[in-house]
C-alpha cells in the first residue's frame, strides 16, 4: 500500500465518521446512516471517475473502503457519539478530510492523463461534492453554498499550491502533507475569522 493509498483510506474514513455524525443529528436509523456516511465518503469520487471515465468506479470491490464506512458508522452508534457535543472535533475531521480528498482526487485525475487544471477541479469535487450529496439527502442547505464557508475555496487554493510544488525539488509525499495542511488551515482560520467571500 503506496501512501497515496493511505492518505484516500484515511479520508474516507474521516468523512465516513462525518456522515454518520450527520446521521445522528437527524436522528437516522442505522441503515439511514450507513446509507449517509456512504454517499459522504464516496459521492466526490465517484462523480469524478464517471467525468473521467474511470470505469469500474473508485469504490467497486474495494472491500478494505466499505469496511471502513461500516466501522464509522458502528463506533458512532456503539459509543452514542452526539454530533452537537463533537461540533469542534467534525470542523477538524472535515478539514483533514477535505485536505485528504483533495489531493487524492487530484492525484489520480493526473495518473488518469487529465491536464493540470482540471486536475484541480477533480480535486475539488471528489473532497466537497460527497458533503453537498449528503446534506441534500438530509434535506439541509449543503455547506458547499453557505455563505462564509471557504470550503471548495479551500481544496482550489491548496490544490493549485499542490500542482505548483509539483514542479519543484520537494518529494511527492511532503508536497502532499503541505496541501493537506494547508486546505486545513485555511478551512480553520475562515470559521475562526470568519473569513467570507464577498457577496453576488
Amino acid at each position: 500500500m503506496n501512501f497515496l493509498s493511505v492518505i484516500t483510506y484515511s479520508g474516507i474514513f474521516i468523512f465516513a465518521l462525518t456522515g454518520a455524525f450527520k446521521a445522528r443529528t437527524y436522528r437516522m436509523d442505522i441503515f439511514g446512516a450507513t446509507v449517509l456516511a456512504f454517499v459522504t465518503a464516496y459521492g466526490g469520487g465517484t462523480l469524478r471517475d464517471l467525468l473521467i471515465g474511470i470505469r469500474p468506479v473508485n469504490w467497486v470491490n474495494d472491500n478494505i473502503a466499505l469496511v471502513l464506512v461500516l466501522s464509522s458508522t458502528t463506533i458512532t452508534f456503539l459509543f452514542k457519539l452526539d454530533y452537537r457535543k463533537f461540533r469542534r472535533t467534525i470542523l477538524i475531521t472535515d478539514a483533514l478530510g477535505l485536505g485528504l480528498f483533495t489531493v487524492a482526487g487530484i492525484e489520480k485525475s493526473l495518473l488518469s492523463g487529465i491536464n493540470e487544471f482540471y486536475a484541480v477541479a477533480m480535486g475539488v469535487i471528489t473532497a466537497t461534492f460527497g458533503g453537498l450529496l449528503a446534506d441534500i439527502l438530509c434535506n439541509s442547505v449543503p455547506n458547499l453554498l453557505k455563505r462564509g464557508e471557504l470550503y471548495a475555496t479551500a481544496c482550489a487554493i491548496g490544490g493549485i499550491v499542490y500542482v505548483a510544488l509539483k514542479h519543484t525539488s520537494l518529494t511527492n509525499n511532503i508536497n502532499l502533507l503541505i496541501c493537506i495542511a494547508l486546505i486545513a488551515l485555511i478551512r480553520f482560520v475562515s470559521k475562526w475569522k470568519r473569513v467570507t467571500l464577498p457577496e453576488i
